[in-house]
């Protein structure tokens, strides 16, 4: 049985991971002042419950003020979940096996999906290594809106801090990007690999509203919360999958205002970025790529370390060395890694300019 660090794995995951799970569960979640309000899925049926659960994020605990009307944390949720959803009897370790899976964040190499029984979750695809015939055959289903609401996002002034960070119009124009008032907020559109709308996520400017709750959150607009479970999706493959096609190169990274402004350096014609948004890579994520022909993954995540050595260097060193060994048998797998410091504390390796995000790939590792 493999040990994994419960209390490690609960600090990692972000308000949005929070969200994210209780939107796939069917929970229809929004954003708080004190966290995330959800329906009862931890008693209930998805669309069954009140909104009763409440996520409290300076606790990292769950409340439920009807049914269970006890406190418990995310992993005892998913317990409940999976025993109403999929009849499935998960006991702690379960369910910490099945958080590290999911987002990826402290697995081993040697625990896959389907010991947990994951497949069996509606969810979740199947990621069977032995058959990449079927691999390629399925499709995730996610849920596509209409993407009309976007033409009423097309206030260019607020965008000007992004057009500072090196972006150009042309490619803040080709992504859709916009502004909403309601939420003082940047847009941006979410596609599938076939160009469907099926997210929106924003960016909020206000500081204080962007401390409380996030930068980044997807956004509700007359009663309908724009969200799709991120893990299951790689922003930008929509328009970067023919060059990928092309040259059988990927290049992955955090965020979706890296992929444009590499677009803004070296041009559409040359585009073979991705964002999977967040700080880890699903399997999912890794079957899309493998679907439009990736042979070779740059991994090109932001710089979270202060200096050489400390706690945050030591568990990006060990996100990326489990990426490695989770996907190197599928791809040839290498990595942007400022081991030089030459970028700035949270820098996406695109953030200083196209010279040194060149001299950044250029001296990538290769294990």
């Amino acid at each position: 049985m493999i040990n994994y660090d419960k209390i490690e794995i609960k600090n990692n995951l972000t308000l949005d991971n929070i969200f994210e799970l209780l939107n796939i569960w069917g929970g229809n979640p929004e954003y708080s002042e004190f966290g995330i309000l959800s329906e009862t899925i931890c008693h209930n049926e998805p669309g069954v419950g009140s909104k009763k659960l409440y996520y409290y994020s300076n606790s990292q605990l769950f409340k439920c003020y009807t049914g269970c009307d006890n406190t418990f944390d995310i992993f005892e949720l998913v317990i409940k979940v999976a025993n109403i959803q999929s009849n499935k009897e998960y006991d702690l370790n379960d369910a910490v096996r099945w958080i590290a899976n999911y987002f990826g964040i402290a697995g081993s190499v040697e625990q896959e999906a389907e010991d947990l029984g994951l497949e069996d979750w509606k969810f979740l695809a199947n990621y069977d290594k032995n058959n990449p015939e079927e691999n390629l055959n399925s499709k995730v289903e996610l849920k596509i809106y209409d993407s009309q609401i976007l033409s009423r996002f097309n206030y260019r002034v607020k965008i000007t801090p992004w057009l500072k960070e090196g972006i150009s119009q042309e490619a803040i124009d080709q992504a859709i990007i916009g502004y909403y008032p309601g939420g003082d907020a940047i847009t941006i559109p979410h596609f599938n690999i076939d160009g469907d709308f099926i997210g929106l996520r924003g960016r909020v400017l206000g500081k204080e509203e962007a401390l409380l709750y996030g930068k980044y959150r997807p956004l509700k607009i007359n009663k309908i919360l724009y969200s799709h479970p991120l893990g299951m999706n790689l922003y930008n493959l929509n328009n970067s999958k023919a060059n990928i096609s092309r040259l059988g190169k990927a290049i992955i990274f955090e965020g979706e205002k890296s992929t444009l402004q590499y677009q803004s350096y070296f041009g559409f014609e040359n585009d073979i970025t991705v964002a999977c948004c967040g700080s880890s890579v699903s399997a999912q994520q890794m079957k899309l790529l493998e679907q439009v022909g990736a042979k070779d993954i740059i991994i090109a995540f932001d710089r979270q370390f202060q200096k050489i050595g400390d706690e945050e260097f030591y568990h990006l060193k060990n996100n990326l060395l489990k990426i490695k060994a989770k996907y190197g048998n599928y791809f040839n797998i290498s990595f942007i890694f400022d081991k030089n410091m030459l970028t700035n504390y949270k820098d996406s390796p695109t953030d200083e300019g196209p010279e040194l995000f060149l001299k950044l790939y250029k001296d990538r590792i290769i294990i």
